[in-house]
């Protein structure tokens, strides 16, 4: 499945210059969802730092479809490189939903991590009491 989602991405991957204060396409991402859709999306990078990465593009594309849990993400930059989820991108991921945690995401050489290794002691888990364990410690959930 990862050579599928990487095939994906590709496909979206095309550097332009859409203006003056606009370029897009120079990273590209594809999340395989639960469900086994494929939803891709691209960076845009403007000017004044209001852009978006290929993550979260994907990500709004998926909700844009009614789904929010997602199995496996590949991002890949011009160079062909697996790039790692910035942390504004493992936050909004991790926030949609719970099942999140298991995300996998496919790195340089193969490594495979969760979105719970990248983000080990996050925030949100105390905002979400159905997350604890019993007695309230803060730990990752078993999902």
């Amino acid at each position: 499945m990862w050579d599928k989602l990487e095939s994906e991405a590709r496909a979206v991957l095309h550097p332009r210059k859409v203006s003056d204060l606009v370029e897009a396409g120079g990273v590209a991402a594809a999340i395989l969802t639960d469900r086994g859709n494929i939803y891709t999306g691209i960076c845009i990078d403007i000017a004044c730092s209001l852009g978006m990465c290929a993550e979260r593009n994907a990500a709004a594309n998926m909700l844009t479809h009614g789904e929010s849990v997602i199995s496996k993400v590949v991002c890949i930059d011009r160079d062909g490189k697996y790039l790692p989820p910035c942390g504004a991108c493992r936050e909004f991921l991790m926030a949609l939903d719970r099942r999140n945690a298991e995300t996998e995401f496919l790195f340089n050489h193969g490594q495979v991590v969760k979105l719970k290794e990248l983000l080990p002691d996050w925030w949100g888990w105390k905002y979400c009491p159905e997350r604890y364990p019993t007695g309230g410690e803060m730990q990752t959930p078993a999902v």
